[in-house]
């Protein structure tokens, strides 16, 4: 799940339009003002304006409130254990697993039992029964017994038979190995799920936090350009300052305002959507604690030496080629021999008249005449185009598995480069925008001065709160950067497995 967005869309909403270059700059002051105010002209001062009410709090603006937080170790605990889609691959797993008993069951003995009635001539015999799946039953034929004769005569048959494998030539491992790398495979994928969902937890609370972070600025942002606007009204009442400074100073608080406000609603979308990843039965789940700093990153070539053994879509198609392999062998047995062991109780009766003897009880309709056999069964199927046109399309496919082997080792490997140098790019910025914030803490400090003193106008207030905020944001954002180019990294390496 991409978290992305909604970091970008919470930083958005929370930037007042002053920190946005294009608009800074139009807030810069004209040519013919020259960043100095003319003295007011003489005469009454204005009429104090109405005062402003505070921001409505959070209840008014109907944004929830989560009843529960959760650290970042136990949220990802808690997504192990009871993530709905990391469950169902689990299931699946255990679904696949099962799959790997059939194979094995064809070493097992199979016993099958009939019962079966017929009516019909019997002309070179004394019974009739039908071939059944699982019971051999040697059948007695002759020449005709008699005069040929188109009266009906009532046979019965019932009998139990047991079929043993004894040596198939491979085959029978064959699908058994077969099985047993579907399973392998099907174990990467749920690793893959596994993964990505806790990935996708680590972005969402970094995501709250940072939503935090641009509330935290945007607040600030409001307390100073409310500050500001007390300022300019007490200027403008006492004939200090013209009504401009007071309006222009008015419209930066309400955009601030707004701002604000769209602030709070990043963070409850943040936090919704930590919930989801997490898999809380409450909509909304709000983070504790801080992140920890993020762990140090190995090296270019360990990073990229750890994917190629970790990494489960790489596993997976491993394994794929594992499967084919052994079901191309699997389809090439089914042309070998096969030995089994047979063997078989029967009863059995015939109403026809026999040449010699006598007839046996029941007219034919009790099976009371015993037998058995046992015996070894040697079948070897000589030639079949069919199972040689699937074992060569079973080869072709293993040329297309072992493809898509080195086609994921390419990905793997630029994937870990991009992320790693994500990370060295996310470090190297982070002292730059320090340094960005501290210059523009100070410079803000000096325009605030010398709008207090009747030094500066409220474009130069303006401006300096605007690259105060904007560095505020920056610097939240950059540490986000941070922590998730090196959780981009460790699930580019597969870390959390």
């Amino acid at each position: 799940m991409n978290l992305i967005p909604i970091l970008i869309a919470a930083t958005a909403i929370a930037l007042p339009a002053s920190a946005r270059p294009a608009v800074a700059a139009v807030a810069q002051p004209s040519a013919g003002q020259g960043g100095a105010q003319p003295p007011p002209p003489p005469g009454p001062p204005p009429s104090a304006p109405p005062s402003r009410p505070p921001a409505p709090p959070t209840e008014q603006l109907r944004i929830a409130v989560p009843t529960r937080a959760m650290s970042l170790p136990d949220a990802l605990e808690y997504a192990r254990k009871n993530q709905p889609s990391l469950l169902a691959a689990k299931a699946r797993l255990a679904a696949i697993r099962a799959e790997t008993d059939i194979p094995r069951a064809l070493y097992l003995p199979r016993v099958t039992a009939t019962a079966q009635v017929f009516g019909g001539t019997e002309n070179n015999t004394t019974a009739m029964y039908t071939a059944t799946y699982g019971i051999d039953v040697p059948r007695i034929g002759a020449t005709a017994v008699g005069p040929t004769s188109m009266t009906p005569y009532a046979s019965t048959l019932a009998g139990v038979g047991l079929r043993q494998e004894i040596f198939d030539f491979g085959r029978i491992s064959a699908l058994q190995e077969a099985a047993d790398a579907a399973a392998e495979a099907e174990r990467g994928r749920t690793d893959t799920t596994r993964l990505d969902v806790l990935y996708s937890v680590e972005n969402a609370f970094y995501s709250v936090q940072t939503a935090k972070g641009v509330l935290g600025a945007a607040e600030a942002a409001w307390s100073r350009s409310k500050l500001d606007y007390d300022t300019a009204v007490a200027g403008v009442m006492a004939g200090l300052r013209e009504p401009i400074e007071r309006t222009r100073a008015e419209a930066t608080l309400g955009r601030f305002e707004v701002a604000r406000v769209r602030a709070r609603a990043g963070v409850a979308t943040a936090q919704a959507l930590f919930a989801a990843v997490v898999g809380v039965p409450e909509t909304m789940l709000d983070t504790l604690g801080e992140a920890a700093p993020p762990a140090p990153s190995p090296t270019l070539q360990q990073a990229i030496s750890s994917a190629f053994d970790n990494d489960p879509v790489l596993h997976v198609r491993r394994a794929l080629v594992v499967e084919q392999s052994a079901r191309t062998r699997s389809i090439a047995a089914e042309l070998r021999p096969d030995i089994s062991l047979t063997t078989t109780f029967t009863g059995r009766a015939g109403d026809a008249t026999p040449t010699n003897g006598t007839l046996s009880d029941g007219s034919g309709f009790l099976p009371n005449v015993p037998n058995w056999d046992t015996g070894l069964v040697f079948t070897w199927p000589l030639l079949d185009f069919g199972v040689k046109a699937r074992e060569n399309a079973s080869r072709a496919m293993e040329d297309a598995r072992q493809s898509e082997v080195q086609e994921r080792l390419q990905v793997v490997s630029a994937w870990v480069q991009r992320t790693y140098l994500d990370v060295v790019a996310a470090e190297q910025a982070l002292p730059g925008l320090e340094k960005t914030l501290a210059a523009a803490q100070a410079n803000y400090e000096q325009a605030e001065a010398r709008f207090r003193n009747e030094l500066g106008s409220s474009v130069e207030l303006s401006d300096a709160q605007a690259l105060l905020t904007s560095a505020e944001v920056d610097l939240t954002i950059g540490k986000f950067e941070l922590l998730k180019a090196r959780a981009d990294l460790g699930r580019a390496v597969a870390e959390n497995l």
